[in-house]
């Protein structure tokens, strides 16, 4: 089934895709080698190196991983959350108790 995406997630795909494409070539690695390496086709790294959203993720840390350690950058996804710890933060407070009345 094919998801529709929203235009900003297809733009930062593509930027991606590029990114990838520009790492692969300042190594001088050819498409070829890089699909050996990570596992998959000549196509599957192409569709990366386009940005396609039906690629799987696993193919991206594949040819991340084939472009001689990128994958490491996959840590850095989410990792600084701050709107997560923001969130995180906020049920942490506990209310203040009004006094006790009578004493």
């Amino acid at each position: 089934m094919n998801k529709v995406l929203v235009p900003q997630l297809k733009e930062k795909l593509k930027i991606m895709g590029q990114q990838i494409k520009m790492a692969r070539l300042r190594r001088r690695l050819p498409l070829e080698l890089v699909a050996e390496r990570a596992g998959v086709s000549r196509a599957s790294v192409y569709s990366v190196e386009n940005g396609s959203p039906s690629v799987a993720m696993g193919i991206y840390a594949s040819v991340l991983m084939a472009l001689n350690g990128l994958d490491k950058d996959l840590l850095l996804i989410a990792k600084d959350d701050e709107l997560g710890r923001k969130l995180q933060d906020l049920a942490l407070i506990t209310p203040k108790r009004a006094p006790r009345q009578g004493k």
